[in-house]
């Protein structure tokens, strides 16, 4: 079984986005989400789209998403050594010092919650397919942004655990005893997804609110994926489309403003209005802002505090400091509220993807297609955001692999307690074991997580990954 959520809390979640299903299981208690094989049903457009907008919901409030302790930001920012731990929290401590067991339950989290948001998309797809009175407005919205929110969460499963299960249906009988599929298999879904997708969302946003995907949010994800496939013209290509959206997308020259709700910088941002009732702030204000000596359960390691250069805005506005008789701590600052039951405006949004990534991108994609200039003018636009002296000043005559290896620092620095980031970026450039090999326990095979216990407990044909 792949996804391990129970039924119930499953059924609740569409309950209250208003989506129908015909299969009684769904109110069993303790009945896997995965088991469920009856067809969703909708009405109309309305319900059709509420249904949708639980999809939306589901990502801020599944583990993988979330922005919390289990989520790919805090879990893969240990990993990625942006983080030191202050607190003894095994299952944490484990993901730090680069030990994981397979039967460690923030493992399990995220991967099921995952999971979870792959098989609510697969859900609205069938349901979208089974429903022939959608107007073809809604029909292709729901099918193109179920597909994207279906491949972006497969791209961050390949890259942290390489061959799993892809889980394209809802039938429990082809999902129960899935076996691991090749990267290769995964990976040309996402493309796949992704381009279907393109040819189905528009270029706007629903109601101007950034937390839904566009065509642009698509296309910023596409060169992502490009890069990471080592595709750099295809990276260039849509990092450059989504660069070229000036009308909708601009760097803010006050780094407080970039996380703000529907910010000019965002592509696409997670909604803390998932908590429901009064709570407005994000989970990653929560989980990093540090207003007692333990209250957070990291600070910036020592590592990410050597690199910033003098006069950095990013430093000053993103990096918060909190002292005590425990002692000094740094930590991400990105999101101002700790805390918010004010039952107000909702003053931020989680960021998922926003416009400095692209011209990172596009940055990285052209140093490795010798096109120095190019790549030493988008990192620029870059570091004079953050007010530090320009490569094109600073560094004439760079080479192209001083100047990747400044992108990736750049980038480090940027994306710093966004998305596992720098974690990521390790591994795809084959540098983890270089830069991680003075950890005491690290070991090569550490470069992808364990595939959970509780899982292939439950189906043999999931094979572990090396060195668990």
């Amino acid at each position: 079984m792949i996804v391990n959520n129970i039924c119930s809390r499953f059924f609740y979640g569409l309950c209250v986005i208003g989506m129908l299903c015909s299969c009684e299981s769904f109110v069993e208690v303790d009945v896997p989400s995965d088991r469920i094989t009856g067809e969703t049903v909708f009405n109309d457009d309305k319900t059709a789209l509420s249904a949708l907008e639980g999809l939306y919901t589901q990502l801020f409030n599944t583990s993988f998403a979330a922005g919390g302790n289990r989520s790919v930001t805090f879990l893969a920012g240990l990993s990625g050594d942006n983080f030191a731990i202050t607190t003894s929290t095994e299952e944490m401590v484990e993901f730090a010092d680069y030990e994981i067991s397979p039967s460690n339950s923030f493992n399990l989290d995220l991967w099921s919650g995952a999971y979870s948001t792959i098989y609510m998309a697969n859900t609205l797809l069938e349901g979208v397919e089974n429903f022939s009175g959608l107007t073809e407005e809604s029909r292709n919205r729901i099918l193109g942004e179920a597909k994207f929110i279906r491949a972006f969460t497969y791209f961050y499963l390949v890259n942290l655990y390489n061959e799993i299960p892809l889980i394209l249906t809802t039938d429990y009988n082809n999902n129960a005893l899935a076996s691991n599929a090749t990267t290769e298999e995964i990976n040309l879904q996402i493309i796949a997804d992704l381009n279907e997708a393109l040819e189905l969302v528009g270029s706007e946003y629903p109601d101007d609110q950034r937390t839904y995907v566009n065509s642009y949010a698509i296309m910023a994800l596409l060169a992502r994926v490009y890069l990471f496939q080592e595709n750099w013209q295809q990276a260039e290509f849509y990092s450059t489309q989504v660069i070229s959206a000036g009308n909708m997308y601009q760097l803010l020259d006050d780094p407080n403003q970039v996380f703000l709700a529907n910010s000019q910088e965002a592509i696409w941002q997670i909604s803390p209005a998932g908590w429901g009732g009064s709570f407005r702030h994000t989970r990653e204000g929560n989980l990093f802002v540090r207003i007692s000596s333990g209250s957070s359960p990291v600070e910036i390691s020592e590592d990410l505090m050597a690199l910033w250069e003098e006069g950095d805005q990013r430093f000053t506005y993103w990096v918060g400091t909190y002292s005590d008789d425990t002692g000094s701590y740094f930590y991400p600052n990105k999101y101002k509220i700790q805390y918010d039951a004010s039952g107000g405006d909702i003053m931020e949004y989680s960021m998922v993807l926003r416009l400095a990534e692209q011209f990172l991108i596009r940055a990285e994609a052209r140093a490795r297609m010798d096109d120095i200039d190019g790549a030493v003018a988008d990192i620029d636009i870059i570091r004079e955001r953050a007010e530090i002296p320009l490569i094109s000043e600073t560094r004439p005559g760079i080479s192209s692999s001083q100047l990747i290896d400044l992108i990736l620092l750049e980038k480090r620095r940027e994306f710093f307690a966004e998305w596992g980031h720098r974690w990521l970026d390790l591994k795809r450039t084959d540098s983890a074991g270089e830069v991680l090999n003075n950890e005491p326990l690290w070991e090569p095979t550490d470069v992808f997580y364990p595939i959970p216990e509780q899982e292939r407990m439950k189906n043999p044909n999931l094979e572990q990954n090396e060195g668990y």
